[in-house]
């Protein structure tokens, strides 16, 4: 037996790197080691020609205004010079709060003045102390037309539904039910009866529109002009701005802008209301975005939300509607006034219901402190782009065919339901729906909502419409009768929200995807947030009803 051969396994040669490659690879390394060491000097020196740069155009952008243009600055406050000058002032007041403001805050005592305002004496004497302010207002400002005082009758019934139906009623933490009805009124003063508030949010859901609509022209480059622009199939582009979302939100996280904004936002209604910062950003974000945008603000974190912080998410996604889709409603008959009031009351108005609905049980973990802490694994902003997009595709993919099951199922429910009608003598407009009989439950609640009662039937078969099919039905329903001009008004602020199955579909693709760990949550508690979003629009029709006097209307 010869004994085996070894096999030998011949390394290639390593070629000799001629002096020209040695030299380039020296100086690359020196390069590197020079740009490691002055790491910290040289992101100051971009920091300083940034803001160079931005001082220097607002300069010339202010000498420009006040030598040519005829404009006023008034005139200019939502398109031209008035808007750069409030971004400007805006940016530098945020740089001067992050360097200066913030850090003075943090060194003062806090101690007393938290213990001030735990006190129990405070905590109630305060709100009562506003709520006897806003009796005083009311009983002032409708004065000349008591019947607008019935929607107080129905926040109460509304409040009390939520009561006897909370998942844990022993539970409740009451701050954010009580500030948030206030915060909902404060707003419902600012942005109604303040001429100057209006204008505010009207200018920034025109914007965010028209921000949106930048995913446009991307998506008829690949799907055509005539299936976005002529007749703007909803897969196609309403859904194709999620990609354009998707990818400009990564990219901000890359940065780290993300993180600051879901802090800074995140404190400031935390502070009034006492909700997460997670839950109280996402209800910030519905004032804008769709069910569908707003969750990827807080992609990082949702792994991490409690069952409540969830079941908040998805109430306040349920209780608004979108800014991209605001065009869309006024072309049905919808006021661009009331719209964009709607969704920003709705905000509260969902943290406020919510946490009434589903109080918190268990420790909160995305706070304050661990969300700053967290960064992105993205090694490039290239990687945070693409990474955002290909996610983007199975959320399309996911929410499309969740639109189609619910909608197909609700037509076939429909279909059953008008058959066995026919069979009795019920057709035409008399004709067995689930929108039919929806309207029937929803009179009474259209009359605590300070709805005539010759007016009830009309204004609850558009809430059927949209609570059984979609709130564009339901402004198109409304564009074809004959209402008061209150009786629309309140009808308008009802609408608005995605309560509907087709949202139900939505709402569980899409978080499901973003949060695999958290889907028997998210379907455990799904129709008891999509209640809550309906009632949640309740509660602002009942806001928007007592504010809005005749004069107004």
């Amino acid at each position: 037996m010869q004994p085996s051969a070894e096999i030998f396994v011949k390394e290639p040669e390593e070629k000799s790197i001629g002096f020209p490659g040695r030299l380039v690879e020296n100086l690359q390394d020196a390069i590197n080691e020079m740009l490691k060491r002055n790491e910290g000097t040289l992101k100051t020196c971009r920091y300083v020609i940034l803001n160079v740069a931005l001082v220097s155009y607002f300069a010339l952008a202010t000498y420009y205004f006040i030598e040519f243009s005829n404009d006023t600055l008034e005139s200019t406050t939502c398109t031209g010079y008035g808007f750069l000058m409030i971004i400007f002032i805006l940016v530098y007041f945020g740089v001067a709060y992050s360097l200066i403001i913030k850090p003075i805050i943090n060194r003062i005592d806090t101690g007393r003045i938290s213990n001030l305002l735990s006190n129990r004496a405070v905590t109630i004497a305060t709100p009562l102390a506003i709520a006897v302010a806003i009796g005083v207002y009311l009983a002032i400002d409708t004065s000349d037309n008591r019947q607008r005082l019935v929607p107080l009758l129905g926040l109460f019934v509304f409040l009390l539904f939520g009561f006897l139906f909370s998942k844990h009623p022993r539970q409740i933490k009451w701050r954010p039910v009580v500030w948030g009805l206030i915060l909902q009124f404060v707003l419902g003063l600012l942005t109604i009866r303040w001429d100057v508030g209006r204008g505010i949010f009207e200018c920034l859901g025109n914007k965010t529109a028209t921000f949106m609509g930048y995913a446009a022209p991307g998506s008829a480059f690949v799907y055509g002009d005539f299936l976005i622009y002529q007749e703007a199939v909803f897969f196609f582009r309403a859904l194709s701005t999620v990609f354009f979302l998707a990818y400009l939100i990564n990219v901000l996280y890359h940065y780290g802008i993300m993180q600051k904004i879901v802090g800074s936002l995140g404190e400031l209604l935390q502070a009034v209301m006492g909700t997460t910062i997670c839950e109280s950003v996402i209800s910030v974000a519905n004032i804008f975005l769709s069910m569908i945008d707003s969750p990827l603000i807080l992609k990082p974190y949702l792994e991490e939300l409690t069952v409540s912080e969830i079941h908040a998410m998805m109430t306040s996604g349920f209780a608004s509607i979108a800014g991209t889709l605001l065009a869309a409603y006024m072309s049905a008959g919808a006021e661009a006034s009331h719209l964009i009031t709607a969704s920003v009351i709705s905000a509260p108005a969902a943290l406020c219901y919510s946490k009434l609905v589903y109080p918190e049980t268990e420790e909160v973990t995305a706070t304050k402190e661990t969300i700053q802490l967290l960064k992105t694994e993205y090694t490039s902003p290239f990687d945070a782009a693409c990474n955002g997009t290909a996610t983007a595709v199975e959320l399309v993919l996911r929410t499309a065919a969740n639109l189609i099951a619910f909608i197909s199922a609700i037509q076939l429910t429909n279909g059953l339901l008008s058959w066995m009608g026919i069979l009795l003598g019920f057709h035409g407009d008399n004709a067995w729906t689930l929108e039919t009989t929806a309207s029937y439950v929803f009179m009474p609640v259209m009359f605590i909502l300070g709805v005539p009662w010759d007016e009830c039937q009309s204004v609850a078969r558009m809430i059927g419409i949209k609570t059984m099919a979609n709130e564009f039905l339901a402004f198109r329903e409304m564009g074809r009768v004959t209402l008061r001009k209150r009786t629309k008004v309140i009808a308008t602020y009802a609408i608005c929200g995605f309560s509907n199955p087709g949202a139900i579909g939505v709402t569980i693709s899409t978080l499901s995807l973003l949060m695999p760990k958290k889907k028997s949550a998210i379907t455990s508690t799904v129709f008891r947030a999509v209640v809550a979003g309906e009632i949640s629009s309740f509660m602002t029709a009942c806001i928007a009803a007592l504010l809005i006097p005749d004069h107004l209307l």
